[in-house]
């Protein structure tokens, strides 16, 4: 089996680095390595989500979906220092990387997806999914933690316009996740999606 970022457990040689968040209200030096999604610097899709979405709640549980080695769980834990922050992901490198950056950060939690409780509820999801693992995993992570939001909880979801924003968007009508764009930028839809329970 090729490798890719969203293997569980990266075969890649490792090449550790740091890359810089630089946000208007988030400064920080992430370490990163071979084998996780956008390695050598922060993704131009995660970057329009962070500096595009409205601010997290400020309470409850936040859910970093696909959270790499931590950008945006990092940014939700900054945001949102009374909530808790979970980030999921399933590789397993990149969760020691996210374990690593949001050190000092006691609001967060990294976790694989099964480790999450069943009992735990959203009330925001922020992810720059994983287009590239296909639309029959990629609609099964939906279908897995849409329906975890709170009743007024929202997925903020970016996408690039030529990977399928649209048809995801239209994927998630369909399915019964209410979603609008929010934004378009540099090829970036934002897509605010709700549950469905």
């Amino acid at each position: 089996m090729s490798d890719h970022y969203f293997s569980a457990r990266p075969a890649a040689a490792r090449a550790p680095r740091t890359v810089r968040l630089a946000l208007r209200d988030v400064q920080a030096g992430l370490a990163t390595d071979s084998g996780v999604f956008s390695p050598g610097a922060i993704d131009a899709g995660t970057l329009v989500l962070l500096e595009t979405v409205p601010p997290p709640p400020a309470t409850g549980d936040l859910l970093d979906l696909g959270c790499g080695y931590g950008p945006i769980t990092v940014t939700l834990a900054h945001r949102a220092p009374n909530a808790t922050i979970w980030g999921v992901d399933v590789n397993e490198r990149a969760r020691e990387l996210a374990r690593t950056n949001a050190e000092g950060r006691p609001n967060v939690r990294i976790a694989a997806p099964d480790e999450v409780p069943d009992d735990t509820k959203f009330a925001a999801i922020w992810s720059n999914p994983p287009i590239k693992v296909g639309k029959d995993v990629l609609h099964g992570m939906m279908r897995r933690w849409l329906p975890r939001l709170t009743p007024d909880g929202v997925a903020y979801l970016v996408v690039q316009r030529h990977l399928g924003a649209d048809s995801l968007h239209t994927w998630l009508e369909a399915e019964g996740f209410p979603t609008e764009r929010l934004a378009s930028r540099k090829g970036y839809r934002i897509l605010a999606a709700r549950g469905n329970e």
